[in-house]
């Protein structure tokens, strides 16, 4: 057991420890490097990535782990067990960002694993199986619109057919890797054997409302939902916008938001499904020109992978639709899918008995974000605790904010799990 005393102990003391001070200062310094002057944006191979990756090489080694950059750029921090373990624990999150971003998605995690395994090498507390702290470097896909390539790496499940997307500047990923010294066979050598695994933890920000609704700091996480990505392209006719009657129009931005409309529409039909057209753009737009080409993105999840696909084909269909009648063509291609994934009710057990231990009732719900964590599923078993997100749930954005309390709690609570894995015969 921890010697750090939980909240709820009856002794009415307090915790030895009060982690969640020093974790904000942590992220607060990783956001000063920034490709932007105002916000943050810290997308995968820049300069700030670059050196958000050597800071936190330096923090894990100063904690007393064995520390490096990995191939892909995750940065691994190792705190081997006493005994020769045969498995190896792994706590993370990631470190890169969207563009203009909070300073908590992703790097909270990395930050409270981080100081956890302080802890335990400070008070010389072994564990009977390795402790792995990493900082995967991708997982938003911003810059290449490949997400999780550093947990697909470490999971064995990095699809090589990326390195050929390309960045807004035309660099495509292949080139740069080899620009930066990487052996794009390396990569392939990151993945860890499943019988090696001892579980996947990650604590995250919810990025939602539902705690602080419920006045909670933290929560057990139950599933995180199915999710596709596409991109779609409409293309139409050119015409004055003068001279065309509208009758006669094949307008590609018309269609564009009608199938918005469609999107909106066939998503508020399911609690459990959501779905969000984020990018919207018409290449060479002119105020007096019908558009005759209009790019879109399509996100769509769910709570399950039935409800997910339903709403996936009724929604391709409705776009083949509305392009027949608008006379444009529609071009479809998917840049990613993800099942939806289980948390191991062994592993929600562990978290929800450290939780009351820290005298909080728990409470579970499901992410309808996607998280590295996602890569390790039919790999090791995998757990999350979320951490209540201020600002009533905002994330993505420079105004996401957690408090150092609940901060302080989710690494007790942390602490309390990894110590306690054991207990549950996992």
């Amino acid at each position: 057991m921890s010697n750090v005393q939980p909240r709820g102990d009856k002794s009415g003391s307090v915790p030895t420890v009060d982690f969640g001070a020093k974790i904000l200062d942590m992220a607060r310094e990783l956001a000063q490097f920034s490709e932007t002057t105002e916000g943050l944006t810290c997308t995968y191979f820049s300069p700030a990535h670059k050196a958000v990756a050597v800071r936190l090489r330096e923090w894990m080694r100063s904690a007393g782990l064995a520390a490096e950059i990995d191939a892909v750029g995750n940065v691994v921090g190792r705190y081997a067990s006493a005994a020769n373990a045969p498995k190896t624990l792994i706590v993370g999150s990631h470190y890169d960002t969207v563009i203009n971003a909070g300073q908590f998605d992703g790097r909270l995690g990395i930050l409270t694993a981080l100081v956890v395994a302080e802890h335990l090498h400070g008070t010389g507390q072994r564990l009977p199986f390795h402790l792995e702290v990493i900082g995967f470097s991708e997982e938003e896909g911003a810059r290449f619109s490949a997400p999780y390539l550093g947990s697909s790496a470490i999971a064995g499940c990095f699809n090589e057919t990326v390195f050929d997307r390309q960045d807004l500047s035309g660099i495509d990923l292949a080139t740069l890797l080899r620009t930066e010294g990487v052996d794009l066979a390396a990569i392939r050598k990151l993945a860890r054997r499943p019988e090696t695994l001892r579980g996947y933890l990650e604590v995250h920000i919810e990025q939602g409302p539902v705690l602080l609704e419920n006045n909670l700091p933290v929560g057990v996480v139950t599933s995180i939902a199915a999710s596709v990505r596409f991109r779609i392209t409409i293309r139409g006719v050119v015409g004055h916008a003068g001279t065309v009657p509208m009758s006669l129009r094949h307008d590609a931005a018309a269609a564009a938001a009608e199938i918005v409309l469609a999107v909106e529409r066939r998503c508020a039909e399911g609690p459990n499904l959501v779905g969000t057209v984020g990018q919207l753009a018409v290449p060479h737009g002119v105020i007096n020109v019908i558009p005759g080409c209009c790019e879109l993105s399509l996100d769509i999840r769910a709570g399950d992978d039935a409800t997910h696909a339903a709403a996936i084909a009724d929604i391709l269909a409705a776009i083949c639709q509305i392009a027949e009648r608008r006379g444009v063509t529609a071009e479809v291609a998917k840049i990613a899918h993800h099942a939806a994934v289980a948390c191991a009710p062994q592993i929600q057990s562990a978290l929800a008995r450290a939780i009351k231990r820290n005298g909080i009732e728990p409470f579970y719900l499901a992410s309808g974000a996607g998280h590295d964590g996602e890569m390790f599923a039919g790999i090791t078993d995998i757990g999350m605790l979320f951490v209540r997100c201020g600002n009533g749930g905002i994330s993505h954005s420079p105004l996401e904010t957690v408090t150092a309390a609940d901060v302080d709690i989710a690494a007790h609570v942390l602490l309390d799990a990894v110590l306690n894995l054991d207990q549950l015969g996992l």
